[in-house]
């Protein structure tokens, strides 16, 4: 079984910037040389998160207001302790979560038809991201 670790950048716009990165790691797993298994995208840090979403302008704009609703951005704990603004990014990204394992065969994904990867930036700035994509399988 082989194991091989890549990294993927993206440039974000912050403040709930929803992107597609399906493209970016299928074109890495047809790269890495594994045909059968699962590959886990992962972003390190605190105000990132990955799931998969139908990646189309309305629902982008409705995920966006979502968390605009469930977590405003306000005055938080975390905002009075470290003297900065990004504590809500903090607890949506908390509440996605910072990882998704989806497997693959025939060096496809084995995503649903309306399925896409998609990565949030939820800081409160543009930032450059450097997303880890872990290939495990043979």
């Amino acid at each position: 079984m082989a194991v091989i670790t890549k990294k993927i950048q993206i440039e974000s716009a912050g403040n709930c910037d929803i992107i597609n990165i399906t493209g970016q790691v299928s074109d890495s797993l047809s790269e890495c040389g594994i045909g059968h298994g699962i590959v886990t995208v992962f972003v390190p840090g605190a105000t990132g998160a990955i799931t998969t979403v139908e990646y189309e302008p309305g629902l982008v704009k409705d995920l966006t207001e979502l968390f605009d609703r469930l977590v405003p951005s306000g005055h938080y704990h975390h905002d009075a302790t470290w003297h900065d603004d990004n504590a809500h990014a903090h607890l949506r990204a908390s509440m996605v979560g910072p990882s998704l394992t989806v497997p693959f065969r025939s060096k496809t994904l084995t995503l649903g038809t309306w399925q896409q990867i998609i990565f949030i930036d939820f800081d409160t700035r543009p930032r450059r991201r450097e997303l880890i994509l872990q290939f495990i399988g043979e």
